[in-house]
């Protein structure tokens, strides 16, 4: 197998995971450190696996009634002070503006970690009536949290994302709208970037600050660590009433709006390196690969090879993201470097597949080679970039699967997570003197308890008490 590793400077992520993804996440030149501690810059193979997330994203956003605005990114420090919960919550990361040029300010300004107040203080003055019912809106912006450990994607002191909020005349409404937005996610998870998740709500102590319930989307990374994917919360009229949001019913009465939160992340950039990446670098899902097909012309200096990569290009265009590499490096070498950037499929073309009017199609999720008729690489291509998804997606799935296991009692459960690495399924009974022993003495957490609950025993795996609600546990980034 060593001849298959191509690219020496990646580790293996056998030998170390942390070091495997820094250096994928270099390699491809994703992103890069800047002079700005904890912030990064995101290159631009990086920048456009975002653009085609966030295009598609927001094109499901808006098939679901969803319209885009833009807040101020400054917050009043009394604004924030009003929702106690929620500053609490945030404190810790909150980075502050103190002076406007020379001059100290009034009153501090703080960077927004996120804007759930700056939307309460901008709803209290829109929302008048049961007319001006629901408001569904939507900012792709970027936040700032002074987190202490960074990684790129994973975690940055500036990230870019996306985060709704909308108002709602009842309380049935706003559940219906928080649980439609998680699925949402979860459907654009698995049909876009081919990651299976586990939909389910989260305990309290791992909720939102300020929120009545936090949904959440997890998945599993290869090392066997979870990551949140994308969170929906309801916020019921806890916000509404701190705010003063109010308006007048239908029977003329005055109500609090309730409302819901949601969000997703350039996190999911790491996602999709954590899932579905290899020992030789990226393997993109093909709908957020920047390029679909790398065309690699073979003995590219003998005459028609060029012009013959060219018209390919040109030919599948219409469809696919393509690029010809015409660069003067060996083929070994651009095979390589395709392999590394995680293309889906590579086109070679050399003088003796002209005269043979064919080509090879290099898949780069399983290195398949396939042999192509000139005149059937559309139709061919397209087939394959739906395959190279539908299986990415049960290889992450099947992945998954083994690596979720089943503890009965805390000696099940410290076992698992001491020889092992994945979701471990266990039963709950709702006291978070559980889940605090449970961090505090694994660095587990809960995850989520799934919307499918299964049953798998009496008592709570950690106390031996009734138990409430099946959780999924896991260590997580």
């Amino acid at each position: 197998m060593a001849d298959k590793k191509l690219v020496e400077a990646i580790t293996s992520m056998e030998e170390d995971f942390a070091q495997w993804y820094t250096d994928v996440v270099k390699k491809a030149e994703l992103c890069d450190y800047t002079s700005v501690k904890g912030c990064m810059v995101i290159k631009p193979a990086g920048y456009a696996i975002w653009e085609l997330l966030q295009r598609q994203l927001d094109d499901r956003f808006k098939k679901a009634g969803v319209q885009n605005v833009y807040l101020p990114m400054f917050i009043p420090e009394s604004l924030l002070q009003k929702e106690k919960d929620h500053v609490e919550g945030f404190a810790p990361e909150v980075a502050w503006v103190t002076h406007g040029g020379l001059q100290p300010l009034q009153e501090r300004l703080c960077v927004r970690p996120t804007s759930e107040t700056l939307f309460c203080d901008f709803y209290k003055n829109e929302v008048q009536s049961y007319r001006d019912l629901p408001k569904v809106y939507n900012q792709w912006c970027s936040v700032v949290r002074w987190e202490k450990e960074t990684r790129p994607f994973l975690r940055s002191r500036e990230f870019l994302w996306q985060e709704g909020h909308t108002a709602h005349a009842t309380a049935e409404e706003a559940e219906e709208r928080t649980i439609q937005m998680l699925n949402l996610y979860a459907d654009f998870c698995e049909e876009v970037l081919a990651i299976p998740v586990v939909k389910g709500q989260k305990t309290d102590k791992e909720k939102f600050a300020g929120a009545l319930a936090t949904y959440t989307i997890e998945s599993l990374m290869h090392d066997g660590k979870a990551l949140q994917s994308g969170t929906s919360h309801n916020f019921g009229d806890g916000f509404a009433r701190a705010f003063g949001i109010q308006f007048a019913d239908k029977d003329n009465t005055l109500k609090y709006v309730h409302q819901t939160s949601w969000g997703m992340t350039t996190r999911m950039i790491g996602a999709i390196i954590m899932v579905h990446g290899d020992n030789s670098g990226l393997v993109l899902p093909p709908k957020v690969a920047p390029i679909q097909v790398a065309i690699i012309p073979i003995q590219q200096k003998k005459e028609g090879v060029l012009e013959k990569a060219f018209e390919l290009r040109d030919r599948l265009s219409g469809s696919f993201r393509v690029k010809v590499d015409d660069t003067d490096k060996s083929p070994g070498f651009k095979f390589a470097e395709a392999e590394m950037r995680g293309f889906p499929l590579r086109l070679e073309i050399g003088p003796k597949d002209i005269e043979a009017g064919k080509c090879v199609l290099c898949r780069r999720d399983t290195r398949e080679k396939i042999e192509v008729a000139l005149e059937d690489v559309e139709a061919k291509v397209a087939e394959l970039l739906e395959t190279i998804h539908s299986d990415m997606l049960e290889r992450a799935r099947t992945h998954r699967e083994e690596h979720t296991y089943i503890a009965k009692d805390m000696a099940e459960f410290e076992k698992i997570f001491t020889e092992k690495a994945g979701f471990v399924k266990a039963m709950w009974c709702g006291n978070q003197e559980c889940e605090d022993l449970i961090k505090e003495k694994l660095s587990v957490t809960s995850r989520c308890m799934p919307f499918e609950q299964e049953k798998i025993s009496d008592t709570c795996v950690c106390c031996g008490r009734p138990a409430q609600k099946m959780v999924y546990w896991g260590r997580a980034y």
